[in-house]
């Protein structure tokens, strides 16, 4: 029997598949003219891969006044997001140095793409970064491009010391007191009296602490919003330029790459430019303001050289979770939550505790006849202050224990010794009361 075989042609023809493509562009300077060439970026590559038949078009990812060194890119970041989603194909972008200037982090992407099965293709140089030499000639060309941006920076950094030199202020764009405009500082007339405040109330004799408080109770606005703080008030009045002098290159930037601030220990030189903007305060009244701060620092320093106390650290607010402090008042000590030492009981109410009524709890809890540091630091951990008068003991071992504590009656409190000295003074009272009706 004859065997009869029929090919049935598919009536529907397979579609070829379209290449999804995106494109990366970025400038590192928020200027007029760099994000204008952002903008043509972005409309150029919208419309060559539109144009494209073979592909279609998913997007341009831009960024803005970032710098090609960080790995901290939004839109970047978002991109390879996309392309471990499998929504892209291929990318296209200007250059490698617009890709990225850092070797390690250009590779790393790249790399990471090629896995994903994602080509990267790089206009400039003309390399696509899944064929056979691509990765060869990224490695040599993304070196010159992080050796071109380290070259850069340098040269950037000569400038701006040049600047600096020549007792030029630099790179002043915000700061309390003062308004830029068009390059010149000027005095804001609001805030220079709040200026002028914090340094009246620091020369009468008011703490940081306290300035911070008045501050937030006349809901001054912060520049750049938050909170006012000891540190904030502390910042303002040992800063020279309110006397309208400058102290230049305090900070410098540490590496071309990561582009951060570092304070500047003897490092590089510093100039201290004198009348480089008008200035808010009188040249005594600063001057009074930082002879204050130092003799404050040196008494600091004195009660440090003391040491640290056996609960320094220890205690903690069960409310708001800060360190207690000790403080001291008319030969008694306490400890109280740092929260409600510098903002109020309205931030956080927890109470404060004697220190005497902490130890004798101690002592009960670890069974001890009088209270040992050294024993006491090998078993608790952290001590939480809580409310109801409520202590949690944290052990080393993980063990939690509670006790309640309460104020002492002055039944309880009023021993012998206390009792005879009562009686000395009163008897010294009426001896004077006599003679003084003799006299």
């Amino acid at each position: 029997m004859t065997r009869n075989i029929r090919k049935i042609e598919p009536l529907l023809t397979k579609l070829p598949s379209r290449k999804r493509v995106a494109a990366y562009a970025r400038v590192s300077s928020g200027k007029d003219a760099m994000l204008h060439s952002l903008s043509a970026q972005i409309s150029y590559y919208s419309s060559f891969i539109q144009k494209h038949k073979g592909w279609e078009y998913t997007g341009v990812y831009a960024d803005e006044a970032v710098t090609g060194t960080k790995d901290g890119r939004e839109e970047f970041q978002r991109l390879l997001t996309d392309c471990r989603d499998g929504k892209i194909d291929m990318v296209i972008t200007k250059s490698i140095s617009r890709f990225a200037r850092n070797t390690v982090t250009m590779l790393e992407a790249v790399r990471e793409l090629k896995n994903l099965n994602v080509d990267v293709f790089f206009e400039k140089e003309n390399i696509h970064s899944m064929s056979g030499d691509g990765e060869l000639m990224l490695t040599i060309l993304a070196s010159f491009a992080q050796e071109e941006s380290r070259s850069v920076s340098e040269n950037c950094k000569w400038r701006i010391r040049k600047r600096f030199a020549d007792g030029e202020l630099v790179n002043l764009r915000f700061m309390y007191g003062y308004r830029i405009v068009k390059g010149e500082v000027e005095i804001n007339p609001e805030e220079a009296d709040i200026v002028q405040m914090i340094f009246d109330d620091y020369i009468s004799g008011m703490g940081c602490n306290l300035i911070a408080r008045k501050l937030r109770e006349m809901n001054v606005i912060k520049l750049r919003g938050g909170t006012w703080k000891a540190e904030r008030v502390a910042d303002i009045i040992k800063n020279e330029k309110y006397a309208g002098n400058a102290l230049l290159q305090k900070k410098y930037v540490e590496d071309h790459l990561t582009k951060s601030l570092v304070k500047n220990n003897g490092v590089l030189p510093k100039y201290y430019a004198e009348n480089t903007h008008p200035p808010i305060v009188e040249a005594d009244i600063f001057l009074k303001a930082q002879e204050i701060m130092a003799e404050n620092r040196m008494q600091n320093a004195r009660k440090s050289e003391v040491g640290r106390y056996p609960f320094t650290s220890k205690i903690a607010c069960g409310i708001c979770g800060k360190n207690y402090k000790r403080k001291t008042r008319n030969d008694k000590v306490f400890w109280n939550c740092s929260t409600y030492l510098v903002f109020g009981r309205s931030c956080c109410s927890a109470k404060q505790i004697p220190e005497s009524i902490l130890i004798d709890e101690i002592n009960d809890l670890l069974e001890f006849e009088e209270f040992d540091e050294e024993i006491f630091n090998k078993h608790i951990r952290q001590i939480y202050i809580k409310e109801n008068n409520s202590l949690e003991f944290i052990f080393h071992n993980g063990k939690v224990a509670e006790k309640n504590w309460q104020y002492k009656s002055k039944s309880e409190s009023w021993t012998e010794e206390k009792r005879q000295l009562a009686r000395d003074r009163s008897l010294e009272r009426g001896n004077q009361l006599c003679e003084q009706q003799e006299q």
